[in-house]
């Protein structure tokens, strides 16, 4: 019985909101993130009563980040509400980005009286039909004596096989209404099997396969994070010495440290990450998805490689991209039975010789290292202020990042050495991610450091959960990276728009002040300009700790990220700075 399943059954008359309260208790939560309204008010009434801990944010797309940066921190089903109509929709975002990268969440939503769906009533908002195509699966409860097993099957949905979102949408009439507590003792789901172990079969071919292969390489994905695999990929990279690139959402499952890794692949991915894949011929690919954003043109990425491809989620496998050998299974049952018999392999003297393929990724990562140029003017280098912000804060501390420039300088510029240390929104590219999420992953992880990199932007899409922060003691740090700039959208108009700056800027020098915002939400507020005062800037911030930090960084607008893929292109056209293409000496293959 899964840790969902477990917790007080005793019964006896109460109402549904009760019920529903007790149930979120009995399924282990600590902590909700949420604001009350018409059709969700019954339940607030227990949740008085209870020892969960609900934050009242001060908007819904908040309390749906808050949920999944407190899950991606801590592995936990992380835990939301709302009401009905507006408040269910403002949930809508959260639940799409969560849906993308797998992130273990329920969402409570009031709905109106049982008797009143389908009137168009007041704030009602068919909010199942609405996200049925983004979340793992969800519930419409009109019956208050479904409300324990409801919320049990949802848990258990949404923290086991492929993690995701669950919706669980209850009627006003459902919440009122008289009922008896009764929490399931098991959980009876005939659809719903995941398969966890592999087959032994596939482990056998796929073993046989990275014996053969002389240019083989880990791609690793964000199913390695939830499966909890790092120690296993590990022990599998060291084992056999291939190399390995991690996906924007694997950044810290294998230490960036470690000579084996090249880095993050794709669209704005190290040249030697790229290269890795594109001349490899064979990809291990481990709870990744072939996104278009990693691949680039699908029919030139990697064109001599075979493919092994292992994910919980069948649906995954050969959507993209062939399986020589297709892989069902959890990620880290998967390298378990992969390690335990490449070693037996090697007891008999079978061991894959790469010894040229790694020399010549050596030589490619140390050729075209992720670099930058300092501004000609002496201003400040964004990347600089990253790698600085990485080097003062270490590798315990967890980091998360809105959408664009300063989510990939992140990504490139701190060093992640642990799992779970990087959160950002990859797969649905949510602007305002950040301030919301590093609230929620300071809930979860009350002793880490918890640092926000935003950017001017994305800051001002969701920076009211300041006020959620500072008066509920949640001390989170916010690096703003202000460029004055959409960043990302002005570093395409400059390369593929002539730099015709169409609705880009900003004014973040002028408006806001980001100082006087910060002191006005109840929080530090300090600035920094020059590349001389960043560290004493960062080690200021680091030693407040009783309330929220805000950082704003006036960084050099036109700085750009590099390396890139142009969309749509080939990752053989990979660029390391403007106009200039890596050349590789290809008889070192």
């Amino acid at each position: 019985m899964s840790e969902q399943q477990q917790g007080g059954a005793g019964s006896g008359t109460v109402t549904g909101a009760e019920s529903l309260v007790r149930s979120l208790e009995a399924a282990g939560v600590t902590d909700i993130f949420g604001i009350p309204g018409g059709a969700i008010l019954p339940a607030y009434d227990p949740l008085m009563d209870s020892p969960i801990r609900h934050i009242l944010v001060r908007h819904e797309q908040g309390a749906g980040h808050a949920a999944q940066g407190y899950a991606a921190a801590s592995g936990r089903v992380g835990v939301c509400m709302a009401t009905s109509g507006p408040g269910a929709t403002n949930l809508v975002t959260p639940l799409a980005d969560a849906h993308m990268d797998s992130v273990p969440m329920v969402a409570v939503t009031g709905q109106v009286g049982a008797s009143m769906i389908g009137t168009d009533a007041f704030q009602e908002a068919d909010i199942r039909g609405i996200t049925m195509p983004i979340t793992k699966h969800n519930f419409l409860v009109t019956d208050p004596a479904e409300i324990p097993r409801t919320v049990a099957e949802a848990f258990h949905i949404a923290s086991t096989g492929r993690p995701g979102p669950v919706l669980v949408d209850v009627a006003k009439s459902a919440l009122q209404a008289a009922t008896t507590f009764d929490w399931p003792t098991e959980i009876h789901l005939p659809g719903y099997r995941p398969v966890t172990r592999p087959h032994a079969k596939q482990i056998r071919e796929a073993s046989k396969l990275i014996l053969e292969s002389r240019r083989p390489v880990l791609y690793v994905g964000g199913g390695t994070i939830r499966s909890g695999a790092s120690k296993e990929l590990l022990t599998l990279a060291e084992l056999t010495g291939m190399p390995v690139v991690t996906t924007l959402m694997a950044r810290g499952a294998f230490p960036d440290s470690h000579p084996q890794h090249l880095g993050m692949p794709g669209m704005h991915g190290t040249v030697a990450a790229v290269a890795g894949l594109q001349k490899s011929d064979l990809i291990i690919s481990l709870g990744a998805r072939f996104d278009d954003r990693v691949t680039g043109a699908l029919d030139s990425f990697a064109p001599g490689a075979k493919v092994i491809h292992a994910d919980i989620d069948p649906a995954e496998i050969g959507k993209n991209r062939h399986a020589d050998v297709p892989i069902v299974g959890d990620v880290r049952e998967v390298l378990i039975d992969l390690i335990t018999t490449l070693r037996t392999e090697a007891d008999a003297g079978h061991t894959g010789d790469y010894e040229g393929w790694v020399q010549f990724l050596s030589g490619v990562k140390a050729k075209y290292p992720v670099g930058y140029d300092k501004p000609a003017d002496g201003g400040l280098a964004p990347q600089y202020v990253l790698e600085r912000l990485g080097a003062i804060s270490g590798p315990e501390t967890i980091v998360t990042a809105g959408v664009g420039q300063h989510q990939m300088w992140a990504a490139h510029f701190v060093s992640y050495e642990r799992p779970n240390t990087w959160i950002n929104s990859g797969g649905l590219g949510t602007m305002g991610f950040s301030v919301p999420a590093a609230m929620g992953a300071k809930v979860a992880m009350p002793d880490s450091v918890v640092w926000a990199v935003d950017g001017d932007g994305c800051f001002q899409m969701t920076n009211q959960e300041l006020a959620t922060c500072a008066i509920n003691d949640i001390p989170i740090k916010v690096a703003i990276i202000n460029n004055e700039s959409l960043g990302m959208v002005r570093q395409w108009q400059t390369l593929f728009y002539n730099s015709r700056y169409s609705n880009t800027d900003l004014h973040s020098k002028r408006i806001p002040d980001f100082v006087k915002l910060a002191d006005a939400y109840g929080c530090v507020g300090l600035s920094c300009e020059s590349p001389d005062d960043v560290d004493a800037t960062i080690q200021k911030a680091m030693e407040i700790n009783d309330v929220p930090v805000v950082v704003d960084f006036r960084v050099h607008r036109d700085a750009m990220v590099w390396p890139m893929v142009a969309a749509g292109t080939s990752n053989d056209d990979i660029k390391y700075a403007r106009d200039l293409a890596p050349q590789f000496d290809e008889d070192e293959l």
